[in-house]
């Protein structure tokens, strides 16, 4: 080794050994039992305090073991799950013969050079979660296949959100694998399960990390193993000191100087001793090594020190090298380290003339900072830092100028090689202020990222490209397009990396050298992703700016169409979405692929029937009756089919078709769960469950609509629920909490803009008013909503609010006006024969009639009314129809039939779950000497917010990434028992994605409980 001293006694400067591994002897052993029984592993310690050591040495004492050994860089590539594929492709250089299912296919845009040998790949996913989820299936597969007996990860606290997903999903995958067997799912790996190990370092988890889930607790089903690393005290650091040093140890003194400035971290220690040494500060005096009493050598207290006053002691080429190591900031060949050190400055011009020679000196060099302990040799020949912490400390020392000449020599050697990520290349041309480079392959990192569906990477790509000096127009326009699009699919809440696209996007669009077309192009997309953030009204503003100018563009113009068509955004009158709906109908439909052509039907036909127009029922008739199965149709057009059984559904409730409504939103249901379509089965859980609020199937509804109304769920779910909890607690006589949930649900509506869900919650506000004799209240609740229906003239909306509406008017003594409501809800209803909009028009007659004329009359009138209302069916509102003909039965001396239909009345309600007004008819039934007294139905036992067992046994099973109809095979059940239970079990744990789902069966502890171990584990 260079320097090491022989042939003297007692030598002025020693030579060095590798270090020891000194104080892990526990650890090690611990390691190397979980390659007889799988465990979850977590190594945590400091930086520099030897996690990597520990794990290499875990590595080289376990043999032959097949272990794949993944690493986490601390400038995380864009692409999904980088590190376990750069790892799996360092294993091997192509995929093997392996009895891979189809859906390995999923794999091919991780493995781009795997490709031919993957099955082919499935069709997309419309959703982000569900394609994330088929992923992280199919990647376990793949692992499973090639039996590995662990898998370790390093530096998992950089890991970026994607793989701390798949690492959580692969913890409770492998507890979970043997409940499939037999249940036709996907295998589980062949033999043992492998053992997962991570190492992290604790102070740099932010605190929001999903790293926490996996270390906060022991994870059911698997063994878990916590091995905290810790510095070591002061005879640990004479060991590690004293073994790089040859002969006799280092003196008590020396290792007290050590321990104080170094704080026993291992890495601190090897640094400090390393550069004792450069500075010829160590010598050997009666039998140990002692330091020089020169304070002008005392050892800096830091890494970054020792490391940087190290590298002046070593010859020019091995700085180079160094340099050129952390500019790539990732294992390197060493053609590639010597084309990137050839872009430095060049001592010796000669060398670097005959190429030989130059990469001779190269080798030298590289061979040197190995030899110090500097750099690190890879077992596939490629080499890197021994520490990140010392290949920042070296590129941060390096002149910027230096730095941007490296970089791009970096970039230039790795594009050139072919093995490089496009982000790797993105970030080195960036750097080295190539920007028509840096653009290039920052657009092929979003597109790769887009495929594999990580659109947040995406988007995070497109946005540094666009921030590019000196782009074209061209340039904006183009990525502005795919910047919109890739954070419309986005499915997060709205966050800075959304404001960010917006912000850029509304940049662009104040460029006044964009042509109409560009500038139409542009704000259509910019529109969409509004509409996707919630932000209906300024969607609405932009599209409609843009439409004009979209003949070119018959697909784009189609969507704006549509989406102006949709009457639920701004106070435009019925009319004109009516006239959008018509020019959607004239687009020309062999200019639109087949998946455009369901979404224009579906738009057109919900569009039409929010507008209470009955021709939307023929337009709906358009959409195939089925499509599972069908030959031909791609996801995507499954998807919108869908989509349009839920929003048509949606529409058959409004118009109080409700026996149509839960045949469509069954079909909506089954198509979703076939195709996995995530974020639309919540979307049909609330209308199913309000469909039963209004069908009277109250059984079970408090669990629903308690779902639906979690404010962690999407926002239409926190309105819609809100609104479901808020009616419930009204029935029920919780006025408080009925007055708390449908405030709730009216500040939702005003901040996400949308009209037509503010007049359910309005008008239950002024029904609550209206029962504690607030009047006012009642009328301030329902003016502006009702103004709306009116300016809007779309009267189909008029179903729960007009009654209140004509109620409060009556109330305040102003007859006429309620005279003219109901004679413009009878106008506005005249070509629409809606049921439900019939029967709130046949109860705002009743109520005109109770004020204005004689009570049989009113009787009348509330019984034609009950009777409209029990068509449908909607109990409830009959119910309350009949307490009123009661009322006015009363009033006109029919007392005998009047208590009677009281009594009835007072025990259905009692039935349905209304106590609150179940007990106002029962004190008007006891004020008339009536006794009125009910039972309350207790219904069975439930489980609370805990599982039961048949809920517990659905998410085992879902966790390993069984699909309902495998579960509903392995359990003997039916898919639509297992639906509804997963769905229960997905309430109770806070989570709204099956990914989600099998990350929390490891967190809390839902997994079959493991055997207890015959010895405790350190």
């Amino acid at each position: 080794m260079p320097g090491l001293a022989t042939g003297t006694p007692e030598p002025t400067t020693p030579g060095f050994a590798a270090p020891a591994l000194v104080g892990r002897e526990a650890e090690v052993a611990a390691l190397l039992r979980t390659l007889t029984e799988p465990a979850l592993v977590l190594v945590e310690g400091e930086a520099g305090i030897g996690k990597s050591r520990l794990l290499r040495e875990f590595a080289a004492a376990s043999g032959d073991r097949r272990l794949l050994w993944c690493a986490c860089p601390p400038h995380p590539e864009p692409l999904l799950l980088a590190p376990l594929v750069d790892a799996l492709q360092r294993h091997r250089a192509e995929v093997p013969d392996l009895p891979l299912s189809a859906l390995a296919g999923a794999l091919r845009p991780l493995f781009p050079r795997w490709a031919d040998r993957l099955p082919p790949p499935p069709e997309p996913l419309p959703d982000l979660k569900a394609t994330r989820h088929r992923l992280f299936r199919a990647l376990a597969e793949l692992l499973g296949q090639l039996s590995f007996q662990a898998i370790v990860v390093e530096d998992v606290h950089w890991a970026d959100v994607a793989t701390l997903e798949f690492l959580l999903f692969l913890a409770g995958r492998a507890a979970t694998a043997h409940r499939l067997t037999g249940t036709g799912g996907t295998p589980g790996p062949p033999g043992q399960a492998a053992s997962l190990i991570v190492s992290y370092r604790p102070a740099d988890v932010p605190p929001d990390s999903l790293l926490l889930r996996l270390s906060s607790r022991p994870s059911a089903g698997n063994r878990q193993l916590r091995i905290p690393v810790p510095a070591l005290d002061t005879a640990g650091t004479a060991r590690l000191a004293s073994s790089m040093l040859p002969g006799e140890p280092i003196s008590e003194d020396l290792a007290d100087f050590l321990h104080q400035h170094t704080e026993g971290v291992p890495l601190a220690v090897e640094e400090s001793v390393r550069l004792l040494r450069d500075r010829g500060d160590l010598v050997r005096r009666g039998g140990e090594w002692v330091r020089q009493r020169l304070p002008e050598l005392t050892v800096p207290p830091t890494i970054r020190d020792t490391v940087l006053a190290r590298i002046p002691r070593l010859s020019a080429s091995a700085q180079q090298v160094l340099a050129a190591a952390a500019v790539l900031a990732a294992p390197a060949t060493e053609a590639v380290i010597a084309r990137v050190a050839a872009a430095d400055t060049q001592p010796d011009p000669d060398a670097q003339s005959d190429p030989d020679a130059w990469f001779d000196q190269v080798r030298r060099g590289l061979g040197e900072a190995i030899a110090g302990g500097l750099l690190r040799e890879e077992g596939d020949q490629r080499s890197s830092f021994r520490h990140v912490l010392m290949g920042q400390a070296v590129y941060e020392s390096l002149p910027a100028a230096r730095r941007r000449a490296l970089h791009l020599a970096a970039g230039t050697a790795l594009a050139e090689a072919g093995t490089a990520p496009p982000a790797a290349l993105a970030r080195h041309f960036k750097q080295a202020r190539q920007p028509a480079r840096w653009m290039r392959y920052a657009e092929l990192a979003a597109d790769q990222a887009g495929e594999s569906g990580d659109y947040d990477a995406a988007v995070a790509l497109l946005l540094d490209a666009l921030a590019a000096p000196n782009r074209s127009i061209d340039d904006q326009v183009r990525l502005g397009r795919r910047l919109a699009l890739a954070a419309s699919y986005r499915r997060e809440a709205v966050d800075e990396l959304h404001q960010r696209a917006v912000e850029t996007l509304r940049r662009l669009l104040a460029d006044t050298t964009l042509s109409p077309t560009e500038d139409a192009e542009l704000r259509s997309g910019f529109g969409r992703l509004l509409a996707q953030l919630g932000e209906f009204g300024p969607a609405r503003a932009e599209i409609g700016r843009a439409v004009s100018q979209l003949d070119h563009h018959p697909v784009e113009a189609a969507r704006a169409m549509r989406f102006l068509g949709l009457p639920f955004v701004g106070d435009e009158p019925a009319t004109v979405h009516r006239r959008w709906l018509q020019r959607a109908a004239g687009v020309d439909l062999a200019r639109l692929p087949a998946a455009e052509r369901l979404a224009l039907t579906v738009d057109r036909a919900a569009g039409l029937l929010q507008l209470g127009d009955p021709a939307g029922w023929a337009v709906a008739d358009e959409l195939p009756a089925t499509v599972l199965g069908a030959a031909g149709r791609t996801a995507e057009e499954r998807r919108q089919v869908a989509r349009g059984y839920l929003n048509i559904g949606a529409a058959a409730i409004l118009w109080g078709r409700y026996r149509h409504a839960e045949q469509l939103l069954n079909q909506a249901a089954e198509l979703a769960d076939a195709d996995r379509y995530l974020r639309l089965g919540p979307l049909i859980r609330i209308s199913q469950a309000q469909l039963e609020w209004y069908t009277g199937q109250w059984a079970g509804l408090t669990e629903h609509v308690t779902t639906a109304a979690d404010p962690s769920s999407d926002e239409p779910l926190a309105l819609l629920g809100a609104v479901r909890v808020g009616l419930w607690h009204l029935a029920q006589g919780s006025h408080r909490r009925a007055e708390a949930a449908l405030r709730q649900a009216l500040a939702e509506v005003a901040r996400i803009g949308t009209v037509d869900d503010g007049l359910e919650p309005a008008a239950a506000l002024g029904r609550l008013a209206l029962s504690r004799g607030q009047v006012d209240d009642a009328l301030a609740y329902t003016e502006r909503p009702m103004a709306t229906v009116a300016g809007k003239g779309i009267w189909i909306w008029a179903t729960e609010l007009a009654p209140v509406r004509v109620a409060a008017l009556l109330a305040a003594g102003r007859l006429s006006e309620a005279e003219e409501l109901v004679n413009a809800y009878q106008r506005g209803m005249r070509r629409c024969p809606a049921p439900a909009g019939r029967a709130a028009l046949a109860t705002c007659r009743a109520l005109l009639a109770a004020a204005t004329g004689p009570a049989p009359a009113a009787a009348g009138r509330f019984a034609v009314a009950a009777r409209a209302w029990e068509e449908l069916p909607r109990p409830y509102e009959a119910l309350l129809a009949r307490e009123q003909q009661a009322v006015a039965e009363l009033a006109g001396d029919r007392q005998a039939a009047a208590l009677t239909r009281l009594g009835t009345t007072f025990q259905a309600l009692s039935e349905l779950g209304a106590r609150g007004d179940a007990e106002r008819v029962g004190e008007l039934l006891r004020a008339h000497g009536v006794d009125a007294r009910r039972e309350w139905r207790r219904g069975r036992r439930g489980y609370g917010d805990r599982l039961s067992p048949r809920e517990l046994d659905v998410v085992r099973l879902v966790a390993t990434g069984a699909t309902n109809r495998e579960v509903a095979a392995a359990l003997s059940r039916s898919p639509k028992t297992v639906a509804g239970q997963l769905s229960s079990a997905m309430r109770k744990l806070g989570v709204t994605s099956r990914t989600e789902l099998a990350v929390d069966t490891v967190r809390n502890r839902l997994l079959p409980d493991p055997p207890v171990p015959d010895q405790a584990e350190p």
